[in-house]
């Protein structure tokens, strides 16, 4: 993490001492809001020049704020990412990769055995030093077994699920999905809470949103901070939007659960004005990973980018970011500060007052001085996909050490990460290695990541000459973690979760038979 400066720091607790005093008259720090969405791609808004403009209030939140263009995710992938954001940690170090194979991408599917572990450090544990209460509403993703519940990792308030909701199943084979509220499940996705494949209809954004919309209320009505980290996965196939959002949209189903979400964002943004705590409330808005274009042309864009999720090209890698404080950060800025989801983590804590902690490696930036004073710290952004470094970004330029889509056995059944992006040499179905000689780009001049540099031309030479002791030295003082995503088991799925006694909802488990999780890209 780059060092603040003093006079930084005594700019920052100057407005943070300006924002809002609580109750006794001590100052309160700001309220903190993290809008992370699930699979959507960078060119899903029209800030970021989605042709067909459906994203008004995501687009005024940008202008009222500041656009991150150059913002990364930790991982191409759902679960590891969202374990990133949450302990400022590379999913090497945290736990959250497989050492089943090389370059596996893995996550946490409802028969997998691990979860965040205990040792993790949590942002919503760390914030109640500073005296926030904590809700996330969404999907979970880190582990659905007792041990790994939320509210045992910091949260006081829990509405959503602990896995993507796939279904139906037959909750014989397989059951169906949870959804908690708080400690206990109050039903299942696909009976108690609906989602119609065929027509796509579900009510689960509106739920999200009144959820959102009342913790707000009650917090500022008990003149508490608070944050919200708000997960919702509309756009996640299967995608989903509500009755009232279907069939309006140029795109699609894709674009009808975008526009709800939309819709969603510029209510909770109307409220914060409504309570007139905007100046006293810091919104950030990104994605877990880039958008699924295995699915497309039905799924998300990634503008101009490579590939999409499950890849470590610019698609997969590089999310839509916009930072909302009225009064705090100015509007309609852009920063070309290359940003990660981890720097929320650590940015957090500084709008709280609080230092990460000191024990342990945090990957996350503070990135309050590129918001508040348009400062740009240099840093190297890693892509990993499992267990293997794939590339590394320095200033403008790429390096690929490793490049992989996914096998020729699955490329020719269909499964493409890359529909209609084949680079000889680049998009490869086979593990290929330039540990050597990396492939380089110019992301400025060539962002889809389509030419590289001649290895023989001195900006080749120069751009490695910087780059190899970057990533020499974050390899040799890499602790990996102990890998969480090695381990399956039929019986550990959701078949009885706390809480299904009340609803006679309980379902009788297999025989335990734990085996090595199968990660086939």
């Amino acid at each position: 993490m780059a060092p603040v400066d003093a006079a930084t720091r005594w700019r920052l607790l100057l407005v943070l001492s300006a924002v809002g005093l609580g109750a006794t008259g001590v100052p309160q720090p700001p309220n903190i809001l993290l809008l992370l969405m699930d699979d959507m791609g960078w060119g899903d808004l029209g800030v970021y020049g989605e042709p067909s403009r459906e994203t008004p209030n995501l687009d005024r939140m940008a202008a009222e704020g500041m656009l991150f263009p150059n913002f990364y995710t930790a991982n191409p992938l759902c679960s590891p990412s969202r374990a990133a954001l949450l302990t400022g940690r590379l999913p090497i170090r945290n736990g959250f990769y497989t050492t089943n194979g090389q370059a596996r991408n893995a996550y946490t599917p409802q028969e997998i055995v691990g979860g965040i572990p205990d040792t993790e450090l949590l942002l919503p544990e760390l914030l109640k030093a500073a005296g926030y209460v904590s809700k996330i509403v969404g999907k979970w993703h880190l582990g659905h077994r007792p041990q790994f519940h939320p509210l045992k990792h910091g949260f006081d308030e829990w509405f959503g699920s602990p896995n993507c909701h796939f279904g139906p199943y037959d909750n014989r084979a397989r059951p169906n999905i949870p959804v908690y509220r708080d400690w206990e499940m109050v039903g299942r996705f696909y009976e108690e809470f609906p989602i119609n494949q065929k027509t796509g209809e579900a009510n689960l954004t509106q739920i999200y949103l009144q959820e959102a919309l009342d913790f707000i209320k009650r917090q500022q009505a008990a003149q508490r901070p608070f944050f919200l980290y708000w997960a919702i996965d509309a756009t996640h196939a299967p995608v989903y939007a509500s009755k009232p959002f279907l069939g309006t949209s140029q795109r699609g189903r894709y674009g009808d659960a975008v526009r709800e979400i939309d819709d969603s964002v510029g209510k909770i943004l109307s409220l914060l004005q409504d309570l007139r705590i905007t100046e006293n409330t810091f919104v950030f808005f990104t994605s877990d990973n880039g958008a699924a274009l295995i699915s497309a042309p039905k799924q998300g864009s990634n503008g101009p980018f490579l590939c999409g999720k499950q890849t470590t090209f610019e698609g997969g890698m590089r999310e839509p970011a916009i930072a909302w404080w009225p009064g705090r950060i100015p509007a309609g800025q852009v920063s070309h500060q290359l940003g990660s989801v981890m720097d929320l983590f650590t940015t957090s804590l500084s709008l709280a007052g609080l230092e990460p902690p000191s024990d342990r490696v945090t990957d996350g930036l503070n990135l309050l001085p590129a918001m508040l004073q348009g400062k740009l710290m240099d840093r190297p952004i890693f892509y990993y996909r499992g267990n293997t470094l794939m590339a590394v970004t320095l200033g403008q330029y790429k390096a690929h050490f490793w490049t992989w889509t996914n096998s020729w056995e699955e490329f020719r059944q269909g499964i493409d990460f890359c529909p209609g992006q084949n680079i000889s040499g680049v998009t490869t179905h086979t593990q290929e290695e330039h540990t050597k000689l990396p492939l380089v780009f110019h992301l400025g001049q060539d962002p889809g990541e389509r030419y590289p540099l001649s290895f023989a031309s001195p900006e080749y030479l120069d751009v490695l000459r910087r780059i190899t002791p970057v990533v020499e030295q974050h390899q040799e003082a890499l602790v990996p973690g102990q890998p969480q995503l090695n381990v399956c088991n039929q019986a550990v799925m959701n078949w009885a979760p706390p809480g299904c006694e009340k609803l006679g909802k309980c379902l009788t488990p297999p025989e335990s038979v734990p085996e090595k999780c199968s990660w086939l890209h």
